[in-house]
């Protein structure tokens, strides 16, 4: 199979569904994607979601042929041969404790061809030696394409054949809803609401060995957690994610250091905006919402007001889009339980953006 003609593609929410469907039928997938998009946390994700479950990760790249058929051992029981299993493999008993078992075998056609031989044998008989995987096994692979010029080796067409697979492309969308689930940090998630391109910046031809991914962004909101050292911080910035974004980056954060600080807008002390610098308005929207998603989990009596404050802000400072924006991001990304009756400027805000947020959830 020639990875050449796999022009469809799927975002990480349509194939965690393609999965979940796959796994009833106990077929084994294949996800394909460039460097840093997400394939393994999907695979994480999908085992999360499913009862009482348990993943194992194995990087087929680092093992030998070995390591997947066993050590053969001398029996002086029947004077035979016999090849003792891989413990990283999952016995009867240890499978028996779990309702499923998901098999990640992950960078596999980053694997030697011998590696890959002996995979075939436990992906399409279900065993390898005298081994033989529990029935409860899940087996899904995953691994880079050709193009993305990683270490790769061309899958054989019978162990290719043995899987469904699925390409991945990012989606925006889908990555801000996990980054609003795992706390990535408020500047990273304002400056890519913004600039949704700069999410994922990878070109093989490049030979720069930085640049922006998914997972670099995750990595820069770890590196923003502790921010004492400006010239540190952008030197770790640029070497995970590239230089030029770094730059780009760094610029947006200190106009939006200079915004009003939320606490202040959601007390209602602050109520006009002086700067209207785009972006940094993104973030401030999106710090916003941080704040008020605080004040909600932690039963702030003024949250009611705190609302109120932020649709007056908005709608007195902010355009159309912008306001749509934010309204739209508290209540489906945040589920923040916006109350219309505790909310005096409600109607307005209604009479004046109803007919937009109504378009904006159904598209």
């Amino acid at each position: 199979m020639s990875e050449a003609v796999m022009t469809r593609t799927v975002s990480p929410n349509k194939a965690k569904k393609s999965i979940l469907r796959a796994f009833k039928k106990k077929r084994p997938l294949f996800l394909w994607g460039p460097p840093g998009i997400g394939k393994s946390d999907i695979v994480g994700q999908v085992t999360t979601s499913l009862l009482n479950s348990h993943l194992i990760d194995i990087r087929l790249s680092l093992w030998d042929p070995t390591d997947i058929k066993g050590m053969p051992y001398y029996s002086a029981t029947d004077n035979t041969m016999k090849w003792a299993a891989p413990s990283e493999l999952p016995t009867e008993e240890f499978a028996a404790q779990y309702d499923n078992i998901v098999l990640f075998l992950d960078e596999m056609n980053s694997a030697a061809p011998a590696v890959q031989a002996a995979a075939y044998q436990l992906i399409l008989n279900r065993r390898v030696g005298q081994y033989k995987l529990p029935d409860n096994v899940l087996i899904v692979a995953a691994g880079n394409r050709e193009a993305d010029k990683g270490v790769t080796y061309r899958m054989p067409a019978p162990l290719a054949n043995r899987f469904v697979h699925l390409e991945l492309a990012v989606d925006f969308d889908d990555w801000f809803e996990w980054a609003i689930k795992n706390d990535q940090h408020r500047d990273v998630v304002g400056y890519l609401t913004f600039s949704k391109k700069d999410l994922y910046d990878f070109d093989p031809k490049s030979p720069s060995r930085s640049f922006a991914t998914p997972r670099s962004w995750s990595f820069v909101s770890e590196l923003l957690e502790d921010d004492d050292d400006e010239n540190t911080t952008i030197d770790l910035v640029s070497g995970a994610v590239g230089e030029g974004l770094a730059v780009k980056f760094n610029a947006h954060r200190k106009v939006a250091s200079s915004m009003p600080n939320p606490s202040d807008i959601l007390e209602g002390k602050v109520k006009e905006l002086k700067t209207k610098e785009i972006s940094a308005m993104y973030s401030l929207t999106v710090s916003l919402c941080y704040e008020l998603k605080e004040a909600s989990d932690k039963g702030d009596k003024k949250f009611d007001a705190k609302v109120n404050n932020f649709l007056r802000f908005s709608m007195d400072n902010f355009d159309t889009e912008l306001v749509v924006m934010g309204i739209k991001l508290a209540l489906t990304q945040y589920g923040l339980p916006i109350d219309p009756d505790e909310m005096d400027c409600f109607d307005e805000f209604h009479e004046r953006f109803g007919r937009y947020i109504t378009a904006a959830q159904k598209a």
